[in-house]
């Protein structure tokens, strides 16, 4: 074999690898690493994580900012470049990771640990089991967006009555849901990697891989939080 075709089988079996999905959960493990590490060091700085959570302007300045970084990632990646994507990214992991520091204060470590290591494991069946079945899950879609809307207002709603029971199903509910949201978004993902993958420029490569990675990194967090609800001993 000459020089130009053992450098055309590598190419071509570096581009075998090169696949969105496989892009998405290196983007998703990137994102998940900077939350986590923004997190533990607010959670370790008593001054700055009096300052998060003593100021209710700045705590919910911060939300705000994530729900805005999040809806603009969600509807405009594609029109971003990648850079701003990058960035966007980034920066909502920072963000959420600062607001995400209040549950070192409201749990104790271990259990924070045990829910994390649950919903890992958990997310990762769940990846796997969605990427190599046959089963068409495309029809959950519109039955797991009522129930995301559904979980919202009763969280809302449960705000003023503060129901412990309704928290419980609430708890209950979202488990559930963020299962199978997860199974849902990477089977989508898959997809869309199978059809795509080598058929799109480099800009649009690294856009898609971050939308995905967000919506499975949502998936993850949210799962975590409603695990730690059940899991979750308090100092």
């Amino acid at each position: 074999m000459s020089i130009r075709e053992q450098a055309q089988t590598f190419v071509s079996a570096a581009e075998r690898e090169r696949t969105i999905l496989r892009n998405v959960y290196l983007w998703m493990t990137m994102g998940l690493a900077i939350t986590g590490v923004v997190a533990m060091y607010v959670a370790g700085n008593p001054a700055l994580l009096r300052s998060i959570i003593g100021n209710r302007l700045l705590f919910f300045g911060l939300i705000i900012g994530e729900l805005v970084l999040v809806m603009s990632l969600s509807r405009r990646i594609m029109a971003m470049t990648p850079t701003a994507a990058t960035l966007s990214f980034a920066g909502y992991s920072v963000l959420n990771g600062l607001t995400l520091s209040v549950v070192f204060v409201a749990y104790t470590g271990t259990s924070i640990a045990q829910a994390f290591f649950v919903a890992a494991g958990t997310f990762a069946a769940l990846s796997v089991y969605a990427v190599t079945t046959k089963r068409e899950l495309g029809g959950m879609g519109q039955y797991l967006f009522a129930g995301l809307i559904g979980i919202i207002i009763a969280s809302v709603i449960n705000m003023f009555l503060r129901s412990s029971s309704l928290d419980y199903l609430i708890s209950f509910v979202g488990v559930f849901l963020f299962m199978g949201l997860t199974a849902y978004d990477t089977q989508m993902i898959k997809r869309m990697s199978d059809q795509m993958s080598g058929n799109v420029g480099e800009g649009d490569f690294i856009r898609m891989s971050i939308l995905g990675a967000l919506r499975l990194y949502l998936d993850f967090i949210n799962l975590f939080l409603f695990l730690l609800r059940f899991l979750g001993r308090r100092d």
